[in-house]
C-alpha cells in the first residue's frame, strides 16, 4: 500500500508540474509576441516621425543655415516669416483654395456618389470607373493636361483655375468615400421614413445625410490637406505672382537654404496636426474609417 502511494505520488507532482507549466508558457509567449509588437510599433512610428521631428528641431538652429542637431535654440525664423510677406500670401492662397476644394468636394462627391449608388443612367459603369482610374494617374500626368487645356481654352492663371486643378485630385476620394458609407446603409430606413410622411428632402436630411456624414467629413479632411500640400499639379497652373506655399518653398529652396524654410515647413505640419484634432474632437478620426473607437 505504501509503495503504490509511493509510486503514484511522483507521477501526480509531475502531471500536476505539467498542466500548471503551460499556462505559464503559454502567458510568457503572449507577453513577448505584445512586446515585439509594440516594439515594431515603436519604431515605424519613429520612422515615420524622424522627418518631421528633424525638421521642427531645425527650425530652432541659431545658425543661417539649416543643420542637425540644431546649434542653440532661437525663435528668429519664425519671426524671420512674418518680415516674408510672399510666404504669408502664398499661404493664405494655400488656405482659400484647399478650403475650396473641401466643400465643392464634398458637395460634388455626394452628388456623384448618389447618381452613380442608387440612379441607372447611360455611362455609369464608365464613370464610376473614371472616379476609380484617377487615383493611377500620375499628378505630373494631371499636370501637364491642365497646363495644355488652360491653353487652348484660353485661361489665364488664377485662384478658380487652381482650384478646378485641385478638384481633379479630390473628388475622386469623396466619391469613393460616399460609395462605401452609401453600400452600407440600409434602404429600409429610408422606405420607412418615405412610408410614415416624409418627404424626400427630410428622408435625405434625416436619414440618409447622418448615414454618410463620417465619409463626408473624411473626404472634406482628405481634400483640404490634398490640396494644401499639393506641389506637382500646383507647379504648372501657377505663375510668379500666384504661388502656393508649397511651389513658394519649392522655389525658395532653389537659391536659399536657411532655417526659413524650415520653419515654414513646421507650420505646415502644424496645420495639419490641428486638422487632425478638429475632425477627432468632431467625429473620430478612427469612426471615419468605419472602425469602433471602443473596441
Amino acid at each position: 500500500m505504501n509503495t503504490a502511494t509511493a509510486t503514484t505520488a511522483p507521477a501526480t507532482n509531475k502531471a500536476a508540474g505539467g498542466a500548471g507549466g503551460k499556462p505559464i508558457a503559454k502567458g510568457v509567449g503572449e507577453r513577448a509576441k505584445r512586446l515585439l509588437g509594440a516594439g515594431f510599433a515603436a519604431l515605424v512610428g519613429l520612422f515615420l516621425l524622424a522627418p518631421v521631428l528633424v525638421t521642427i528641431a531645425s527650425s530652432l538652429t541659431t545658425t543661417s543655415y539649416v543643420t542637425f542637431p540644431p546649434k542653440g535654440l532661437t525663435l528668429h525664423w519664425y519671426a524671420e516669416l512674418l518680415n516674408r510677406p510672399e510666404f504669408l500670401d502664398s499661404f493664405l492662397l494655400s488656405i482659400g483654395v484647399a478650403a475650396g476644394a473641401a466643400v465643392v468636394s464634398t458637395a460634388l462627391g455626394l452628388a456623384a456618389g448618389l447618381a452613380i449608388h442608387r440612379y441607372p443612367f447611360p455611362g455609369k459603369s464608365v464613370l464610376d470607373r473614371v472616379f476609380s482610374s484617377a487615383f493611377a494617374v500620375p499628378t505630373i500626368v494631371l499636370g501637364i493636361g491642365l497646363l495644355q487645356w488652360y491653353a487652348q481654352l484660353g485661361m489665364a492663371s488664377s485662384p478658380l483655375t487652381l482650384l478646378l486643378a485641385h478638384l481633379v485630385l479630390t473628388v475622386p476620394y469623396t466619391v469613393r468615400l460616399v460609395l462605401a458609407g452609401l453600400a452600407g446603409l440600409d434602404r429600409s430606413a429610408e422606405l420607412a421614413a418615405a412610408g410614415l410622411g416624409a418627404k424626400a428632402p427630410q428622408v435625405f436630411w434625416h436619414v440618409t445625410l447622418p448615414a454618410v456624414r463620417g465619409p463626408l467629413i473624411a473626404g472634406a479632411f482628405f481634400a483640404l490637406i490634398t490640396s494644401f500640400d499639393d506641389l506637382t499639379i500646383a507647379l504648372f497652373v501657377v505663375t510668379t505672382d500666384m504661388q502656393t506655399l508649397p511651389v513658394r518653398i519649392f522655389n525658395y529652396l532653389q537659391y536659399n537654404y536657411d532655417p526659413t524654410v524650415t520653419a515654414v515647413g513646421t507650420v505646415m505640419v502644424l496645420f495639419a496636426a490641428v486638422a487632425v484634432v478638429i475632425i477627432e474632437r468632431v467625429v473620430g478620426v478612427a469612426h471615419l474609417f468605419g472602425a469602433d473607437p471602443e473596441q
